[in-house]
């Protein structure tokens, strides 16, 4: 199983979305709220409290 990479939730197998970007790091996210966050706006998943962080 695999964890959000922004929020650290857990993923059900067959659920959520893969980025790999172009340094051939693997981004795991289970709503686009968390990708939007992390790719988009380049914010710090410490920050927020819904969020447990990495």
């Amino acid at each position: 199983m695999a964890k959000c990479s922004f929020c650290s939730k857990e993923l059900e197998r067959g659920t959520g979305k893969i980025v790999v970007r172009t340094d051939g790091k693997i981004l795991y996210f289970d709503s686009r709220k968390c990708e939007k966050n992390l790719l988009k706006l380049g914010r710090d998943p410490n920050n927020y409290k819904w969020s447990k962080g990495e």
